[in-house]
């Protein structure tokens, strides 16, 4: 099977993992079946003798010296180490050894694992470094001087975030609380990592596992060298079983598979299988019309489309769209509670000491275990649905990229603990991440533009708006509706931050660049000459100036039509009573949706309560019955909508 993904005009190769369950397996050399049970047996004791030697070579190179030396890109005669981290660690001569028979192959499974966690450790060891040289008079609050001090003493500290700065900070303060001192460094700050138990068969080569696609293109061959017994004291000990994995759906026809990654999750074997397709190239520039994200918390997305105009001017593309999460993340917040509430008791159970109550603290870790999978389930899910969401949008407007802002510096305060709390836990991380994993399938850049002012300033004219509630729920505290002294213009803040991102990033886009450490684009910083240029032009005005609502839309009065008419029923001739005018009159069009109940109207997604009454979502829409999504609304249409709509499908 060749290696080498062939690549036409325009694409490139791009890498994704799908999750695979191995069920079964056959042992080669007698030629019976290995059910799942005995198989996931054999897979854990070779799991363990791995795990143990990667933890004893971290242990053993847990120092400030080794990680530096491993970190510098050069052995000790001053040739390059490889990429590889195995072949790193040996070229440095950190070796292990395993206290039964292996082979050399299951040893760099082990080397692998501990090279890759150590060359980790040396960002971790410069970010703490930066801030234990520059620590400041008040550590809770640095001052203009000594922020620049400490960005200065990171590498890379420029635009390193200030919430990871303030987060190695706490760590200091809570390691002098308890030591009465400083910390040396990372190495004394933190403990040795422990390592995951997995195999890392992409460390091996064939003589140790293979992999092979059927020809149908449905299914793999997994073939590898298991322990027969956990205390292997020869290689007839290690025998080669055949595993068949079936592929998801989600792994392209023409897709290059690699070796997977083996686990044990649940008492069941699972296998993250690499794989490598042709995707549409994405350009840093060269764009004209653009997709920009806003992120809120209720409200969860707000986007909309804008195009460049050759002469410059940035227009908006129809009204926006939004995607509102209110439901999930209460649901969210809720088993947050619960989560510290069983932390709570855990702890208090801990405290007293009480062998009595040991059977109440398992059931309790029990339970805190449930509820964290719950939760890391709802995030994932909502992330996936929420960043395809974003991506449809961009596919239906015709963008080529799309704007995000990075609010990875953001750290909610003075809104009240539990705002503040639910703000700093949103998960727009993993929705950014997602949303560049399905925005590459399409040849869509995803771009984060700094976040400055995208809600505080008039998309139009620049000017600081004035907020205010908002003029449908005037009973109802906040700040929703934002309106210019300047020009007029008024609306949501999220529809007007919107369009301040997307014109930030298509007239910044000539300063687009991409991150070393993790590939993303990003606009690092805002210049003045072009943000004057990074406006919205408003569409020309037919009517007045002013069309707020002064008065009733109808005109009242004091005989209402009856809903009925108020006359007997016309006589047929057969002598039977006539039937009203009123009524169904017969329509070939298709009936309107009916509600699932009598107390639910067509256009939500389940009964209201006095709690909770969602509203603008379809009957039975999203993956989620709080889940909200406005329907994309685009004042010019796309001609190769037909064509992009068919290639992400």
């Amino acid at each position: 099977m060749s290696r080498k993904l062939p690549l036409a005009d325009g694409e490139t190769a791009r890498t994704a993992c799908v999750r695979a369950l191995i069920r079964s397996g056959v042992d080669e050399k007698t030629g019976e079946i290995i059910p799942a049970a005995a198989l996931t047996e054999r897979i854990g004791w070779c799991l363990d003798l791995v795990w143990g030697m990667a933890g004893r070579l971290i242990a053993e190179h847990w120092n400030t010296p080794d990680v530096d030396s491993l970190a510098s890109g050069q052995d000790a005669g001053g040739r390059k180490l490889p990429s590889n981290a195995w072949m790193a660690l040996r070229r440095l001569g950190w070796t292990v050894t395993a206290p039964v028979k292996v082979n050399d192959r299951i040893v760099r499974m082990a080397q692998e694992m501990a090279g890759r966690a150590l060359r980790s450790v040396k960002w971790r060891a410069d970010v703490a470094a930066g801030v234990l040289a520059t620590w400041p008079a008040d550590p809770d609050k640095r001052t203009g001087a000594e922020w620049e001090r400490v960005r200065a003493a990171i590498p890379g500290g420029e635009y390193l975030p200030s919430s990871i700065i303030r987060s190695r900070t706490r760590q200091v303060i809570s390691f002098e609380r308890k030591h009465s001192r400083l910390p040396a460094d990372v190495f004394e700050l933190e403990p040795a990592p422990r390592v995951p138990r997995m195999l890392l068969l992409a460390a091996c080569d064939g003589q140790q596992a293979t992999i092979e696609r059927s020809d149908d293109g449905q299914r793999a061959l997994l073939r590898l060298q298991l322990p027969a017994r956990p205390d292997p004291q020869k290689y007839a000990d290690w025998t080669w079983v055949a595993c068949a994995i079936t592929l998801p759906p989600t792994v392209p026809a023409n897709a290059v598979i690699h070796l997977p990654t083996l686990r044990i999750t649940d008492g069941k074997m699972r296998a993250d299988l690499a794989y490598t397709h042709p995707v549409p190239k994405t350009h840093r520039t060269g764009h004209t019309v653009a997709l920009g994200v806003d992120w809120g918390l209720n409200t969860l997305l707000s986007a909309g489309a804008a195009r460049l105009h050759e002469d410059g001017r940035i227009t908006a593309l129809g009204s926006g769209a939004q995607f509102r999460a209110a439901g999930v993340l209460a649901k969210q917040h809720r088993l947050r509670r619960i989560s510290e509430r069983l932390h709570a008791k855990t702890d208090h159970y801990a405290r007293l000491a009480d062998n009595t109550l040991d059977g109440k603290a398992a059931t309790l870790a029990e339970e805190i275990r449930r509820v964290c999978e719950r939760r890391s389930n709802l995030n994932d899910a909502l992330a996936w649905a929420a960043a395809r969401w974003a991506v449809d949008q961009a596919v239906a407007a015709g963008a080529t990229v799309i704007y995000l802002e990075d609010l990875r510096s953001m750290e909610a305060g003075g809104m009240g603990r539990t705002q503040n709390t639910r703000l700093s836990q949103t998960v727009r991380g993993q929705i950014a991440d997602r949303m560049r994993h399905l925005a590459t399938e399409v040849g869509i850049a995803v771009v984060t533009v700094p976040p400055r002012n995208t809600s505080k300033h008039c998309p139009c004219c620049l000017t600081p708006l004035r907020h205010r509630k908002s003029p449908d729920r005037p009973t109802v505290s906040g700040w929703k509706w934002a309106i210019c002294p300047g020009c007029g213009w008024q609306g949501d803040r999220d529809q007007g931050a919107w369009r301040r991102i997307a014109a930030r990033g298509l007239a910044h886009q000539t300063k687009t660049v991409t991150d070393r450490a993790s590939g993303a684009m990003v606009i690092r910083a805002v210049v003045d000459t072009m943000e004057a240029k990074a406006v919205i032009t408003a569409a020309p005005k037919t009517s007045r100036t002013d069309r707020s609502k002064t008065g009733p839309t109808r005109p009242r009065t004091n005989h209402l039509t009856p809903r009925r008419r108020e006359v007997p029923s016309p006589a047929r001739p057969s002598g039977r009573a006539g039937q009203r005018p009123e009524g169904h009159a017969p329509t070939d069009r298709n009936p309107l949706p009916r509600a699932a109940h009598r107390h639910q109207g067509v256009t939500t997604i389940s009964t209201p309560t006095n709690r909770h009454k969602p509203r603008g979502a379809a009957l039975g829409a999203g993956f989620h019955l709080h889940a909200h999504a406005a329907p994309p609304r685009w004042a010019e249409p796309t001609p190769d909508l037909t064509v992009r709509m068919g290639s992400l499908s």
